[in-house]
């Protein structure tokens, strides 16, 4: 089930036939082309009706965990010659950027193979690739799960969005000697006030993670860093995120493979309760737009 766009109502939309696990958007006839590669991974909207059924808690308890309109703040990246990769299905439903495997074995009914990493920290925190918590730490499910729904998830959702992610790094790695995975999130303002620093005091309004310079080259986290807060934002490094399964196994610095991993503040450009955007989503896309631009511009000095 789609569930439609948060602007407009909670209420759920007809079924989506034949809805794909991701989007992607490549540069048009007469753009330049670059190794930039935007990915969304969690703005997804797409709920199965079998994973609604099991659910215990209000579909907008579900849609907490969504990085609602992360995909729209970057949806002019291919005009500027990005290529885009957005997810389909909801967060609540698989977890893009986690390790598919991590899940929390007392979530499920049978007993979990060997493969399954079901003691990271992630899965103690209630946040594995099939989240046990959403909202205010409220549980989603009303029963426990089959590992075969697990299995499902991971074949039609997580799969194919990183098969997909993994064939735009390796065509721009091939056309261009390198690639540039920029991996798109937002994070709760309450998180971003638990953020301390000497130059900004408390809050902020950017995370860049690049699991602290390991996943990608430290000038594409300084240029991005400059971009940012030449617009007036107040960015931090790493803390409270320092980036996740996506930057961890992608980004290869060594190979001229980088990635970085950006959070926004959703109370820049949303109402958190009612998932609604206010006018600071269009000052938000210009702002993703200027940074796009600088890296197209730029990218060359990461070769």
């Amino acid at each position: 089930m789609t569930l439609t766009d948060p602007d407009r109502t909670q209420t759920p939309a007809p079924p989506a036939p034949g809805s794909a696990a991701f989007r992607l958007v490549r540069p048009g006839p007469g753009v330049s082309a670059t190794p930039l590669i935007f990915a969304s991974p969690h703005s997804g909207r797409i709920y199965p009706p079998e994973m609604l059924a099991a659910v215990a808690v209000g579909e907008s308890v579900v849609r907490r965990s969504e990085d609602a309109f992360v995909d729209e703040l970057i949806a002019a990246a291919p005009t500027l010659g990005a290529s885009i990769i957005t997810a389909g299905y909801g967060r609540a439903y698989i977890d893009l950027n986690r390790d598919p495997w991590e899940l929390d074995p007392a979530m499920f009914e049978d007993e979990l193979p060997p493969h399954v990493q079901g003691r990271t920290a992630r899965v103690a925190a209630g946040l594995g690739a099939i989240a046990k918590l959403a909202g205010e730490g409220q549980k989603i499910y009303g029963r426990k799960l089959r590992f075969a729904e697990a299995e499902d998830r991971i074949r039609t959702a997580h799969r194919p969005y990183h098969e997909a992610l993994s064939r735009l790094i390796d065509e721009a790695h091939a056309a261009h000697g390198l690639a540039i995975l920029i991996d798109w999130h937002s994070m709760p303002s309450a998180a971003a006030r638990t953020v301390v620093t000497p130059r900004h005091g408390k809050g902020c309004d950017m995370v860049l993670g690049d699991r602290f310079g390991a996943a990608c080259a430290p000038g594409l986290t300084r240029l991005v860093e400059k971009e940012l807060e030449a617009m007036g934002h107040r960015v931090v490094r790493n803390a409270p995120y320092a980036g996740g399964y996506t930057t961890e196994f992608y980004g290869r610095p060594a190979r001229r493979i980088h990635a970085l991993q950006i959070e926004i503040d959703r109370a820049l450009y949303l109402d958190e309760k009612t998932l609604a955007p206010t006018e600071g989503l269009e000052r938000l896309k210009d702002d993703v737009a200027r940074l796009t631009a600088a890296l197209a511009q730029g990218w060359r000095d990461f070769g």
